[in-house]
């Protein structure tokens, strides 16, 4: 089932074993492959003017391929 780009907004993302991790602020999509690449749990302009943006995208992300659900809330994978 197809979803909106917008849906995903300010829903919250939780591991699938009950760990609150935070909420969409913004996503990151990959033109190439047509799909969303990261869940950002701050706003880009935010990580564009950290010091250290790699390490900043690192500590405030979450790659889609986790993602195992999406309805009330984001239900991800334990990080790998």
């Amino acid at each position: 089932m197809a979803m909106l780009l917008s849906e995903l907004y300010g829903k919250q993302i939780i591991t699938n074993t009950g760990q609150r991790i935070g909420m969409v602020e913004d996503v990151i999509l990959d033109f190439e492959n047509g799909n969303v690449a990261n869940l950002l749990l701050v706003k880009m302009e935010d990580l564009v003017r950290a010091q250290n943006t790699p390490g900043a995208l690192s500590k405030n992300s979450v790659k889609y391929e986790r993602v195992k659900n999406v309805s009330e809330s984001i239900i991800v994978g334990v990080n790998k």
